[in-house]
């Protein structure tokens, strides 16, 4: 490793984006880097701790078998519970280091654009998902699930996310890491069936082979399978078709075939169906939906309404068509594509590029990929990053460490260092021990600050 003065980089997001983007830049043994990940949270992994459903403990090997290890390497510092963009500004970060990496995802999510969306029972899936994940953010919010049907618009992961947590069996749910509110609510509820309404045809549903395939294995949950007519007439059949579609499509197809089981529970996916108007008074009652028929266009085949109007009774509908990315202060923003501007990595305003500032992940790709498609999306970043730095374009400039540290602490910041997390973290796991699971999370934020402070 190189002795000369540190190069120091500031990763802003310790979710897998910026893990990932860390690795990248430890990577890189001819330089003395030193890397501080900055969180807002008191808890790092992002969407990997708050975003993955508690019942695919399998997606969540990555922390014990990678991100741990970049987190705890010499190089690395975390500083939790401080928000850039607030707490310090964009402007002050960019003096403080020699280079910025914004891995900060998508917080917000794209809107239906219906009448009724307001109506109280109209949820975003993130606020669900962030609810049962306990994700200090949307630990507090109180879902009416004493209706017996939901209805999640938009077919996607998350949309099977949605529906397999509110059908699951409670005891499958209580061996999980999943937040013990949720655990109280689901206890409660009175949801017997869930329709997920996808816009377009079975051939263009936005689930994975893996997430589809996993409801045949729900054995307290009927699945059914509605594409509107026989496929051959509601869909224009597509001739050669990829092997991912044609695996999904035969999947359905024996989920279809199934005879009913008479289950306590049921999720129905139903496709070509688009939601017109959400109905009620006080809150969520109806949801007025239209059938749709597939046309083939110039770039492909569209959903085009078929004029037939159907309503679904309904006191809980969740919105599950895609995280979007806000506005971050300081930087420039792409409102259409819901990213920082930037060209492959480098942010870019209307003056070129921003020397030394850098985004990864969702921020700046759009809300597409799996977890380990932040690995491909940091290796391109961090790629510009490094020839910017062997071009001469970016310096050693900035703060020492402790210097950053007094600056922050100088404003009142509780900073949650590695100790502190691994606090949290150790308290967690002891209490998931005593009860048979992974974890029992901690969802209050005051409650996290006062574990990770504690004496030892």
């Amino acid at each position: 490793m190189s002795t000369a003065p540190a190069f120091r980089v500031a990763i802003v997001g310790a979710g897998p984006a910026g893990l990932y983007a860390a690795a990248q830049l430890l990577e890189r043994r001819d330089l003395n880097i030193e890397i501080d990940l900055f969180e807002r949270l008191a808890t790092p992994w992002g969407l990997v701790r708050a975003g993955v459903a508690p019942d695919h403990p399998e997606k969540k090997l990555v922390i014990d078998r990678q991100f741990d290890f970049y987190l705890r390497n010499a190089r690395v510092r975390f500083i939790g519970n401080v928000e850039i963009g607030h707490a310090i500004s964009h402007a002050e970060i960019v003096e403080w280091y020699g280079a910025v990496v914004y891995a900060v995802g998508a917080t917000g999510d794209n809107r239906m654009g219906i009448p009724g969306e307001e109506l109280p029972g109209c949820w975003s899936a993130r606020e669900f998902v962030g609810f049962y994940n306990g994700h200090p953010d949307y630990a507090h919010l109180k879902f009416d699930l004493s209706c017996d049907r939901a209805v999640v618009v938009g077919n996607g992961n998350v949309a099977l996310d949605v529906a397999r947590i509110l059908t699951a069996p409670v005891r499958t749910l209580e061996k999980t890491d999943i937040a013990d509110h949720a655990l109280d609510a689901l206890r409660a509820s009175a949801v017997k069936e869930v329709v997920v309404l996808g816009r377009r045809g079975q051939f263009q549903a936005a689930f994975n082979n893996p997430e589809l395939e996993e409801l045949e294995h729900l054995h307290e949950v009927d699945i059914v399978v509605e594409s509107g007519e026989p496929p051959d007439r509601s869909e224009v059949v597509l001739r050669d078709l990829d092997w991912q579609t044609q695996r999904k499509i035969e999947t359905l197809n024996r989920i279809r075939s199934r005879p009913p089981g008479n289950r306590p529970k049921r999720i129905v996916l139903r496709f070509l169906t688009s939601p017109l108007e959400i109905l009620g008074t006080e809150k969520v009652q109806r949801l007025l939906t239209m059938r749709n028929a597939l046309v083939r266009g110039r770039d492909g085949l569209h959903a085009q309404a078929a004029g037939r109007e159907e309503f679904l009774d309904t006191g809980l509908i969740f919105r599950a068509i895609g995280y979007r990315g806000l506005p971050f202060p300081g930087l420039p923003f792409d409102d259409r594509r819901g990213v920082i501007r930037n060209c492959e990595g480098r942010v870019m305003d209307d003056g070129g590029v921003r020397a030394g500032v850098y985004v990864t992940g969702w921020i700046k790709r759009g809300c597409r990929g799996i977890i380990g498609s932040n690995k491909k999306c940091a290796s391109e970043t961090i790629g510009h990053l490094f020839e910017d730095w062997d071009a001469g374009r970016l310096t050693q400039k900035g703060l020492t460490k402790d210097a950053v540290l007094s600056r922050i602490e100088a404003r009142g910041a509780s900073v949650v260092d590695l100790g502190g997390w691994l606090a949290v973290d150790h308290a967690e796991r002891e209490s998931g021990r005593a009860q048979g699971r992974p974890r029992r999370k901690i969802t209050d934020r005051d409650m996290q600050l006062a574990c990770a402070f504690s004496e030892p």
